[in-house]
């Protein structure tokens, strides 16, 4: 085994002087700085998000930001450059503060600082603001002016927010109310263009296309009808040379009637008696008698004059053409309504698809429009809680005092960090040394360094002069540590630098300011 403790102590021993100088000198440092370093002030403030006044299921915010992200967010915005320097003049926070450059003062006011969050399920979300100074009033004075930083942030971000979700929806609806207005009157022109074939009316202009043929082949049923009736007047015009009322289409009059019974009559007599006899001279007479009272009552082609049959049969007739005209013209409208009719059927099919397409982008219009709308009454009933601070906000719960008591620096904890570091700087020595020093001190080194197995090994004998010498260089530089160690950190203390500022330079650059 390699370690010997009798041959480790003696190493101690011999280096004694340079550990002791280490440990002396750092201790002294840490005492005179935690004695001499001058106590700091600290004190904090606790804020509390609230939750909102008004329940989300009656009126939800517009503003879904979760409560810790919004205070890291505040945290972010409050620790800026510009607001640290602000507030360091503001307050004179440090008294050499127009020899400290604007990064250092940032820095030392970060270090100074110190925020906490705490939140979790079902617990409230709390942050504690702390400030620490060389006076108890300025420490207070910046902790508040962090609160008012802090509340003043969380007004003018929600607000904002509120502000600006607000402003958004009422473009959003003025501009698809807009859209709106453009496609109604896209629908209303289209609609024009195209009043007769529009799907609307389809049934209706069907139904009026079905009574239409109907009508039309009634037409052409009686055009036919009046056609023939005309060709039969003609046909017994000429057997017969009279024309029948039953051929002029009208039933015959009581005299007509009359007088084709006297006729038959006559014809009866004269094939039994002879033209001479009174019977058949007095039928005769009164069959001239009711041919000219129906010749007086039939249509006159000039008043006063009697017709002839040859001119009934041009009246007859003429009525019949008048018919047929009248027919025709019938027939002539009834057949172009019925080509308008068709083609605006026909036509039909593809505006319905181009007024479903219109209709299909009004609606979506106007299923976004209706969206946008309440989205927009809600942002205005959001725009209003906040405005009345009725939403989610920051509270103070307790605010910042004078601290009456300093709160630093922790002079113990400075002492005892001065006096490690003394003893760890001297064991670091030690083990600096020792693991420079490659000179063969003991049989095993020797083992170890060649490999090979003493048959013996002879001591340095010190004779009795050599060991004085020995002890006394030992004491005496002992004694010259415990003198001179303190006698030149004074010199530096009052020649050179303070030790507390000394003290305070070393913690910095070994991170325990």
């Amino acid at each position: 085994m390699n370690f010997s403790l009798k041959f480790y102590w003696s190493l101690v021993l011999r280096r004694l002087p340079a550990m002791t100088a280490i440990i002396l000198a750092c201790s002294v440092i840490g005492v005179i700085a935690a004695l001499k370093l001058p106590p700091t002030y600290s004190t904090a403030a606790r804020l509390l998000v609230e939750s909102p006044q008004i329940p989300d299921n009656m009126v939800a915010s517009t503003i879904q930001t979760d409560a810790s992200e919004q205070l890291q967010v505040i945290e972010q915005q409050l620790m800026t450059r510009a607001n640290l320097i602000d507030i360091a003049n503001k307050f004179h926070v440090f008294e050499d503060l127009r020899s400290l450059s604007p990064d250092r003062v940032v820095k030392a006011m970060r270090e100074r600082t110190r925020i906490y969050r705490s939140s979790g399920r079902g617990q409230a979300t709390l942050m504690t603001l702390s400030f620490e100074a060389d006076s108890g009033q300025v420490a207070a004075n910046v902790v508040n002016e962090y609160v008012t930083l802090i509340l003043e942030a969380n007004s003018e971000f929600r607000m904002t927010r509120a502000e600006n979700t607000l402003a958004f929806f009422e473009q959003e609806v003025e501009r698809l109310g807009d859209d709106l207005d453009l496609q109604s009157g896209k629908i209303i022109q289209f609609k024009n263009a195209n009043a007769t074939a529009l799907p609307d009316d389809l049934a209706y202009r069907q139904g009026r296309q079905a009574l239409l043929q109907e009508r039309l082949a009634r037409l052409e049923r009686e055009r036919a009808a009046t056609q023939s009736q005309r060709n039969e007047i003609i046909t017994v015009f000429e057997a017969t040379g009279r024309v029948d009322a039953e051929a002029q289409g009208r039933p015959p009059t009581l005299q007509e009637q009359q007088l084709d019974a006297l006729q038959a009559e006559l014809q009866e007599k004269l094939a039994v008696l002879s033209d001479s006899n009174p019977r058949v001279v007095l039928l005769r007479n009164r069959i001239a008698q009711l041919e000219a009272s129906v010749q007086a009552s039939a249509p006159a082609a000039v008043e006063g004059t009697v017709v002839r049959p040859a001119s009934l049969l041009d009246v007859t007739l003429a009525e019949l053409d008048q018919r047929l005209q009248t027919t025709g013209l019938e027939i002539a409208e009834v057949s172009a309504e019925l080509s308008e009719l068709e083609a605006s059927i026909a036509a039909t099919s593809s505006n319905g698809i181009a007024l479903s397409s219109l209709e299909r982008d009004y609606d979506n219009i106007q299923a976004r429009y209706n969206v946008a709308v309440n989205n927009l009454n809600q942002a205005r009933m959001s725009e209003r809680i906040e405005v009345s601070s009725q939403g989610q906000r920051i509270s103070i719960i307790e605010g910042a005092t004078v601290p009456q008591e300093p709160s630093g620096p922790n002079r113990p904890k400075i002492a005892a960090a001065g006096i490690g570091g003394g003893l760890a700087l001297a064991a670091g020595l030690f083990m600096l040394l020792e693991m420079l020093n490659r000179t063969i001190r003991r049989p095993a080194e020797l083992q170890a360094r060649f490999g090979i197995t003493p048959i013996a090994t002879i001591p340095y004998m010190e004779s009795g002069r050599e060991r004085f010498r020995r002890r006394a260089v030992l004491v005496g530089a002992f004694l010259l540590v415990l003198i001179g160690v303190p006698g030149i950190l004074y010199y530096i203390d009052t020649n050179y630098m303070p030790l507390e500022i000394l003290a305070n330079k070393v913690f910095d650059r070994l991170g325990l300011s």
